[in-house]
């Protein structure tokens, strides 16, 4: 069972996703927050898997919440949920930890998946915005940034490619045909070579330097 903390200044819009996430079995709602302060009151009395989080919200909003989640309960992922598509705010999202972004419009099956996803180690993005990120982060990388992307060898680049394609290290170690702990002996050396310390920083960091596709799986 995964639980879910929903956090949005709106109760309209917490009590609309209580009711289409509790329809789903394998999903349990067991709080909801109004800013980002509340959130972070509720986290350690509820122990949540994910917090799904609106960006824009009065007090603390959902940049600087998910900041914070990730600095304080570094296991607990952080999926976007929000009207949102606009550049700064999908890249400071990302850069504060989020594990994935999801657009308000996104059809259930696809929230739900995202969930899902989100929990199991992958990065969902909506399809709305994984444009921008890839444009962005697909721009020429400053030469120290290449010397470290130079410094993966062959194998680490292929496991880098998967991981910023969002697969699992039970998908990598499945796709190149390895034991789960050898891929994750693999992503424990691409991080130290990269200089990140989770799988949303190396997968920004792969689609960069041209390594993954947000497209591909």
């Amino acid at each position: 069972m995964i639980k879910v903390l929903i956090c949005d200044d709106q109760e309209v819009v917490c009590e609309g996703l209580k009711v289409i996430l509790s329809t789903d079995p394998d999903i349990q709602i067991v709080g909801m927050a109004g800013d980002g302060a509340e959130a972070l009151d509720l986290i350690p009395k509820l122990a949540p898997h994910l917090v799904l989080m609106d960006l824009k919200m009065p007090g603390m909003n959902g940049i600087q919440a998910t900041c914070r989640i990730h600095q304080e309960y570094p296991a607990i992922k952080v999926l976007v949920l929000t009207t949102y598509d606009a550049d700064e705010w999908v890249f400071d999202a990302i850069r504060s930890g989020a594990a994935g972004y999801l657009l308000k419009d996104a059809r259930r099956e696809t929230l739900v998946a995202a969930i899902k996803d989100t929990v199991a180690g992958k990065t969902p993005v909506d399809s709305a915005v994984a444009g921008k990120l890839f444009a962005h982060v697909t721009q020429t990388a400053p030469k120290s940034d290449s010397a470290i992307a130079q410094s993966l060898n062959d194998r680490e680049k292929d496991v880098l490619r998967l991981l910023g394609s969002g697969l699992t290290n039970a998908d990598i170690a499945a796709r190149l045909y390895l034991s789960e702990g050898t891929v994750r002996n693999y992503i424990s050396s691409i991080f130290d070579k990269l200089g990140v310390s989770d799988r949303t920083q190396a997968a920004v960091l792969a689609l960069r330097y041209g390594l993954a596709d947000l497209g591909q799986r």
